[in-house]
């Protein structure tokens, strides 16, 4: 019986331990969970680093390499975690993708956009920013592109914190600014490429906008609003989605395909209409089929919808990975080249083994980081469904050809967060406008106080002013910080 009692206590105490246990594995858990994510990107940098070693071997400029690599690799996993959530988040808001389907999709594109049509040369210090004759010397140049680097990803960094896609295109030129200011005083930037750059903070959003709010009406007006929604589906449905594939061939070849075949702005054109009258012609008996046996109300047009925004979701990532990487690592070519050659004046060749750091940097900062974004601007800042992000995802890409045709640099994260702003602020007139009507129609009908009215503003306006205040000073706040960074290097480091 004492035997008995002992072996009770002994399994009691067993089972106190092992409760112990597992609350101890529990909290490891919950503790460890939030440095998961950090310590890959660590050991993500350091593998970078250790790349760059292998391929360079040993020369006396091998660890200043090293750690450009490093910071390199930083940026393309900030820019994982923040500009990609452009061309994903519509389609994660509209619930045509999941979550992980978003991210895998994201993954596969935006590394093929960036090793296969990568951008193969970065023009003189970061597009002409900076006047190389104005650098002292080859270190001085290295330092700067250094600081630049280091203070874009910094900036990108606080801003995926905060909760702001911004443009890390501009970031990075703003920390080439910053840094050659610092290195050879204000005459040495190309204040009229600056100033393009500082027009397209207004016209890359505005003009997105306008089109993705342009597209939402003809969308409402030509199918939501009609008597039988289906029969003027299935005649605008395709046209839609032809001006779409002819909108994305064209982005394609203009901008994405440039590393294989340089293609004007006209020939683009050509490609485009030919390959979106081709989609056209076939879809109309795909969505017939599709629309057999569909209700009458907008719940069925969203089914229409789902694939071709899926399809446009990637050939953005695609065409992203093509000409974001290339300028996010083009501070990291031009240090390569100027430490094994000593000459920085000409245009920087991108080594291959560079590309692979963005494309893999990006890929990891999605996987690990992207999340946060991709709600925000899928469904934080207004409520998307699918023909919502659609126009979203048409207006990215159509804003990109009228600017090259216009000559203007734009922003492709001003351009789709400009776009969701588009389809939000469209959505809020539209509801007062018809509002008004049927108070019109009914005079007695009860009215909505002013004070509700506010509430029910259909774009939140705390994202709204969060968004447009990280743009305004995303180039001058990584000017200072490279400035600060390169100063530091220069009298204190080297």
């Amino acid at each position: 019986m004492a035997d008995n009692n002992n072996d009770a206590r002994h399994l009691e105490t067993l089972d106190r331990d092992l409760g112990r246990i597992s609350t101890l594995e529990m909290a490891t858990g919950y503790v460890a969970r939030p440095m998961v994510g950090p310590g890959i990107a660590l050991v993500f940098v350091v593998l970078a680093g250790l790349m760059a070693a292998l391929f360079l071997g040993q020369t006396n400029n091998t660890m200043i390499v090293v750690i450009a690599a490093g910071f390199g690799a930083y940026m393309a996993i900030n820019i994982g975690a923040n500009d990609v959530a452009n061309n994903m988040g519509p389609a994660v808001g509209a619930n045509a993708l999941t979550m992980g389907g978003a991210i895998a999709i994201a993954v596969v594109f935006e590394s093929l956009g960036a090793l296969l049509a990568g951008g193969d040369v970065v023009s003189t210090i970061a597009k002409g920013i900076i006047a190389p004759e104005a650098m002292v010397d080859a270190n001085t140049f290295i330092w700067a592109m250094m600081a630049a680097l280091l203070s874009s990803a910094l900036w990108v960094n606080l801003a995926t914190w905060v909760g702001a896609p911004v443009s890390t295109t501009h970031s990075v030129v703003g920390g080439v600014m910053g840094a050659g200011i610092a290195a050879a005083s204000f005459a040495a930037v190309n204040w009229a490429t600056m100033s393009k750059i500082a027009a397209s903070w207004v016209i890359s959003p505005v003009l997105g906008g306008a089109i993705a709010a342009g597209f939402l009406w003809l969308i409402k007006s030509r199918i939501i609003y009609q008597p039988d929604k289906i029969a003027a589906a299935r005649k605008w449905v395709p046209i839609l989605v032809g001006i779409m594939a002819g909108a994305f061939s064209a982005y394609l070849a203009l901008k994405g395909l440039k590393k294989i075949i340089k293609i004007d702005l006209m020939t683009a054109l050509g490609i485009g209409a030919a390959v979106g009258v081709a989609v056209w012609l076939i879809l109309i008996p795909v969505i017939r089929r599709q629309s057999e046996g569909l209700e009458n109300r907008n719940k069925s047009l969203k089914i229409l919808f789902g694939i071709p925004l899926v399809v446009s979701a990637a050939l953005l990532s695609f065409a992203h990975g093509a000409n974001d990487v290339a300028n996010a690592v083009g501070p990291l070519a031009a240090i390569v080249q100027t430490a094994a050659t000593g000459s920085f004046t000409e245009a920087f060749q991108i080594p291959f083994w560079v590309m692979i750091i963005g494309a893999f940097g990006i890929s990891f900062g999605l996987f690990l980081f992207g999340p946060k974004l991709i709600r925000m601007v899928g469904s934080q800042i207004t409520k998307l469904n699918p023909m919502r992000a659609y126009c979203v995802a048409l207006s990215a890409a159509i804003t990109v050809i009228v600017a090259s045709w216009l000559g203007l640099p734009v922003s492709s994260t001003h351009i789709a967060v400009g776009g969701v702003f588009g389809v939000g602020f469209f959505r809020e007139w539209d509801a007062e406008r018809r509002l008004r009507k049927a108070l019109n129609a009914k005079p007695d009908r009860p009215r909505v106080a002013a004070e509700e009215r506010r509430r029910r503003k259909l774009v939140r306006r705390s994202h709204f002013l969060t968004i447009i205040a990280a743009w305004v000073i995303t180039v001058p706040a990584a000017a200072t910080l490279s400035a600060i960074i390169f100063l530091i290097i220069q009298n204190f480091i080297v």
